[in-house]
Order: C-alpha cells, then sequence, then structure tokens
C-alpha cells in the first residue's frame, strides 16, 4: 500500500470548516472510488493545520482513483471551491510505505507523530511507515522530495500531536 501523509495550512479559524466540508462529502466519496481513508486528525499544537492519511493499491491505482474523485466526482466539482477556500497551503505531502499492517481501528485519544529522515524506534507504535520513493503519478497534487520515515503512537509526547476527527477511521 501507498500512503500519503497530508498536511495542510488553513486560514485562521477555518479547520472546523474544512472537518466539516471533509466528512460531510469527502470521506464515502474517496471511498467510492478505491481510496483508503486511513486517519483525519487535528493537529492539537496548531489550530490552524488539518492532518490526514489516505492510501492506495499502488500508484496506477492511485492516479486512477485520484482521476475518479478529482477529475470525474461530483463531490470535489460541488465542494471542492469551499474546501480550497479554507487552505493557504495543501502541498506539504509525504509518499510513505506502511511498516506491518495498518490498524484497522485504534482506540479514539490521542496521538503522536513523528517524522525522521532516520528510521525511528518506538515501542509499540499504531502504525509506522518508511519513504516510498516513486514518481508522482498525479502531477496536479504535488509531493514532497524529501524522504521521511513516520510513526505514529498513543499518548502525548514531543512531535506532531495529534486528535483524530470525529469521523476518522483510526480512533
Amino acid at each position: 500500500m501507498i500512503v500519503e501523509l497530508r498536511q495542510y495550512t488553513l486560514k485562521p479559524g477555518a479547520r472546523d470548516t474544512l472537518v466539516d466540508i471533509f466528512e460531510k462529502h469527502f470521506i464515502h466519496t474517496q471511498q467510492a472510488v478505491g481510496i483508503t481513508l486511513i486517519g483525519l486528525f487535528y493537529d492539537l499544537d496548531n489550530p490552524d493545520k488539518f492532518v490526514w492519511l489516505r492510501g492506495f493499491e499502488d500508484m496506477e491505482q492511485r492516479r486512477n482513483a485520484l482521476i475518479a474523485f478529482y477529475e470525474q466526482g461530483e463531490a470535489w466539482r460541488t465542494h471542492g471551491r469551499a474546501a480550497n477556500a479554507t487552505m493557504i497551503d495543501s502541498d506539504d505531502v509525504l509518499l510513505l510505505e506502511p511498516l506491518g499492517e495498518l490498524p484497522k481501528e485504534a482506540e479514539y485519544g490521542q496521538y503522536t507523530a513523528i517524522a525522521s529522515p532516520q528510521p525511528i524506534d518506538v515501542t509499540d507504535p499504531v502504525v509506522a511507515f518508511r519513504p516510498y520513493v516513486a514518481q508522482n503519478t498525479y502531477p496536479r497534487l504535488p509531493v514532497r522530495e524529501e524522504q521521511m520515515y513516520v510513526t505514529i503512537h498513543a499518548g502525548d509526547s514531543e512531535g506532531l500531536r495529534l486528535k483524530p476527527t470525529p469521523g476518522s477511521a483510526l480512533r
């Protein structure tokens, strides 16, 4: 599986608007085109940040699913402008590959994500990822060239402190 870790910088006070649009219009419609929604998160240290993870079988399926959602889908055509109006930057995206199985369901609570250019050793991570190096098959959505390892673990520690949104699959 290929995973995108997407971090959006939002206009001040716009996060609840984006989460509402996302939960009402973008979760089931992305799933309908084969995208796996792994988790939607509030950044506990920055109210103007929205973080989420979505997965694809491979890069070709990613391209096809993104075309189906963004270029052919009614949800994006109808609500994409409103979602984009909440954002300052949506291009902070890493391509990752899970190390092991993705959790089927995790307990609702607080998580910390740690990103590093070197492998990360965390006891009992909820999920860990290594960089996935591939040509971007959907250039309309840029991805960072920087290669990062990412580990998400339960609890509050130094790193990107996250809390799942109510509609998150990782809860």
